[in-house]
């Protein structure tokens, strides 16, 4: 899959469009609730006050009411989950998975925080066995390891 072929979007939480949310929504729950098997409250009171980053399948021939998206994540500005800016709920549907999707993701999330908040350091609860991922973008290990959710979890700071 080319990333030419996808579209990245970027927009706070009241300028979604219904179909837009939904689509969020069914695929982080298509991945962390049913793939990942784990049971949580995944509408946590946080999106709100997120900006939602995004990318979708250009459309073919025909405008689809649900846009199939590929990859999400959303990011909050300083004092909202920490002290500092944070990202989170980063997705790759799994049939995206093995292109470099969550390396551009990655990449997209940290460019739209800097436009949108300026350069300020960022703090993650990053699963465990993604560790040396956010290392590559310059994330390093500021606790031990924890639950959240049942799935080990580490927290990430980027200066």
């Amino acid at each position: 899959m080319a990333t030419t072929e996808l579209l990245w979007r970027a927009r706070p939480f009241a300028e979604l469009t219904a179909p837009e949310l939904y689509g969020i929504l069914q695929l982080r729950q298509r991945v962390f609730v049913v793939e990942q098997q784990c049971a949580y409250l995944d509408a946590d009171g946080y999106d709100h006050r997120a900006t939602h980053v995004w990318a979708e399948r250009a459309a073919r021939g025909g405008d689809a009411v649900i846009p199939e998206l590929l990859a999400v994540a959303r990011f909050f500005a300083p004092g909202i989950k920490y002290e500092e800016a944070s990202f989170g709920r980063v997705i790759s549907a799994p049939e995206a998975r093995g292109t470099g999707l969550g390396r551009t993701l990655v990449r997209t999330i940290l460019d739209e925080m800097l436009r949108a908040l300026g350069p300020v350091a960022v703090r993650i609860s990053a699963q465990a066995h993604l560790e040396r991922f956010y290392g590559e973008f310059g994330f390093r290990a500021v606790s031990e390891r924890y639950l959240e959710d049942d799935v080990p979890h580490i927290a990430m700071l980027r200066p």
